[in-house]
């Protein structure tokens, strides 16, 4: 899943003119407790400093339904970092000033120390402020700025569109800023991949295509500015002027910045080494053990997580030789993966009508989990879920598919993203599975219902740990299965592979960055255990290097809640109701793992004492 969440640490009072986000309504505090006053002036305080530290941000605010600062974009240099531990640090110690958590409720106690954990884990993290690549194989701000502009920007009025126009304009700060970072962290020995290059300069030139750049067909840009200025009940003076004026700023300042970004990746490219892991960074091991520990949420060493996934690798293998049989195919495993890369029986067509077939198949299925999801849980988000074809502009870096979250205010529904730039690279049997992950029950189910649940402060409701949010998307998967919506052993055998693809991450995460594997190991390995395309195999492979630790916490999310479900079904007995269970892991929101763990032992204690 890509997502532009929230920081995993964001936490931030309310500045004098900062408008607050949107929110869900607060449920009436039960006025019984001893501590509801200072529980609510707690979920106050939060909220407040959640608006500060939102307010550093325009592209955020925009994501969170604010139009505050509409008319700019963020900060894309390494200060803004030093901006926003300066303002953590500040909040944490007006938190500690202000409030005794002996005084606070059970649950205003949580939101205490996770605010307090946050921001010591923040701390931690910013000793490497300056290793994130700001240009990779997981994207550039070349495309990502009309991603959202094209997607959050909302043209309601003209100031809205003066406001479109003001950010296009800005975009050639961004990009300037960008690449003064990229040389920043060159003199530091930072440098990306050598296999990043090539991509990023050709997703930076691609959104240089088309009117008004060139006489081709309308840039998605220009073609989505023209569209919300057309809808606009003004004068056609009015809009000429706006479509005048965006037309200039396209052809002036956003293709200037576009092309200092492309200058800076022309530059550094020679300097390039090599495609090696974090260990080839200064101090690589310690950035490394530090990603690990913010990703997976855990202690969990290199070496455990590399031994976690040969043993599920070997686990998931045995579960696809019992489905294979099912599917009467009488060869080995590696002759499978062969036929699923090539058959075209396993394929779609290469053409318009073959992608529209997939995202067919996609609502489908989600349609199908939607139907039968009041067997399985309380309650499910109010968002709007669509399934989207990821734009031709960012194909080149955009992953295989991915999940935007919803507005808080229902203006802009969840996404679901893929990938279908080459369908005969697209493998059929998997089309289900990933819908499930990234739209229902999986994403969607945990993001958009996270955002709306009453009661909880902002930066629990916004933000992010990437073992619980991956965690439960790669849980969703077996949980479909579960829900009988895989219509055959061929989209069981796809989900199995999914299952495999996560195990394979945490052999090839641990072993580029941390036992110095090389980028042909890498895919060599992936190639031996799954069926996954050329294509994906190599953009999964590119995108570890590029993103040290992230991929570990798919799978290290997802045994912590299937042992936690394994635990209450065996503690509750004939009491277990999944949809109980369901609610405890998704009711409180993005939790570390060993928090969720303690959110799930009071459901069962509970559940104990109910029935008793």
């Amino acid at each position: 899943m890509s997502l532009r969440l929230l920081p995993l640490l964001l936490l931030g009072g309310c500045a004098a003119t900062a408008a607050p986000v949107a929110e869900a309504p607060h449920l009436p505090v039960d006025p019984a407790s001893g501590t509801a006053a200072e529980d609510g002036r707690l979920l106050g305080f939060l909220d407040a400093k959640f608006d500060e530290e939102v307010a550093l941000d325009p592209e955020e605010l925009t994501s969170l339904g604010s139009k505050q600062d509409y008319d700019r974009l963020s900060d894309y240099t390494l200060a803004a970092s030093e901006k926003r531990m300066e303002l953590a640090e500040r909040q944490l110690t007006e938190l500690k000033a202000q409030f005794d958590p002996a005084r606070l409720g059970p649950a205003a106690q949580l939101s205490y120390r996770l605010f307090q954990r946050d921001v010591e884990r923040q701390r931690e993290n910013y000793r490497f402020r300056a290793y994130g690549f700001p240009v990779s194989t997981n994207g550039t701000p070349a495309g990502d700025i009309p991603v959202f502009l094209i997607n959050q920007h909302r043209v309601d009025d003209v100031a809205d569109a003066e406001a479109y126009i003001s950010r296009l304009k800005d975009s050639e700060r961004v990009m300037s800023e960008v690449a003064q970072q990229m040389q920043q962290q060159a003199a530091m020995g930072i440098l990306p991949p050598k296999m990043v290059f090539a991509p990023a300069r050709a997703d930076a030139q691609s959104i240089l295509k088309g009117a008004p750049f060139d006489a081709g067909a309308d840039n998605p840009v220009w073609a989505d500015f023209q569209e919300k200025v057309r809808a606009l009940s003004v004068p056609a003076e009015t809009k000429a002027r706006l479509l005048g004026e965006g037309r200039a700023a396209l052809t002036g300042p956003f293709r200037r910045g576009v092309q200092t970004l492309i200058g800076q990746i022309d530059r550094l490219e020679p300097r390039a080494t090599g495609n090696n892991g974090a260990w080839s960074l200064p101090d690589g091991d310690a950035y490394y053990a530090n990603r690990l520990r913010s990703y997976t949420t855990t202690d969990l060493t290199a070496d455990q997580i590399h031994q976690i996934g040969l043993q599920q690798v070997a686990r998931i293998r045995t579960e696809m030789e019992a489905v294979k049989r099912e599917m009467g195919f009488s060869g080995t495993l590696e002759q499978l993966f062969e036929e699923l890369r090539t058959s075209a029986a396993y394929k779609y067509p290469n053409t318009d009508a073959g992608r529209e077939q997939y995202l067919a198949d996609a609502r489908t299925l989600i349609d199908t989990v939607l139907a039968r999801s009041p067997d399985y849980f309380r309650r499910l988000p109010k968002a709007k879920l669509e399934v989207r074809a990821v734009e031709p502009f960012r194909q080149d870096t955009a992953s295989v598919a991915f999940y935007n979250r919803p507005a808080p205010d229902g203006s802009r529904p969840g996404i679901f993203y893929v990938n279908l730039a080459d369908m005969t690279q697209v493998n059929k049997v998997q089309t289900e599975g990933i819908a499930a992950h990234e739209g229902a029950p999986g994403h969607h189910f945990q993001i958009a219902r996270a955002q709306e649940l009453p009661n909880l402060p902002k930066f629990r409701r916004f933000g992010s740990y990437g073992a619980y949010v991956e965690g439960w998307g790669l849980y969703a998967e077996r949980l479909a299965d579960e829900m009988g919506v895989y219509a055959s052993p061929e989209q069981r055998f796809g989900m199995l592979s999914l299952q495999m693809w996560r195990a394979i991450r945490l052999v090839l995460d641990t072993g580029l960055h941390s036992k110095r594997w090389s980028r042909d190991q890498a895919i060599s390995y992936f190639r031996a255990n799954s069926p996954n395309s050329e294509r994906d195999i190599a953009k999964e492979v590119d995108r570890y290097i590029n993103n040290p630790g992230q991929a570990t916490s798919y799978m290290v999310g997802q045994l912590k809640i299937a042992e936690l479900r394994v635990r209450a079904e065996q503690q509750l007995g004939a009491r277990f109701d999944i949809r109980d269970f369901h609610e405890a892991v998704l009711g409180q929101g993005p939790l570390p793992l060993d928090v969720l763990e303690e959110v799930v032992d009071r459901y069962i204690e509970k559940a104990k004492r109910a029935s008793s």
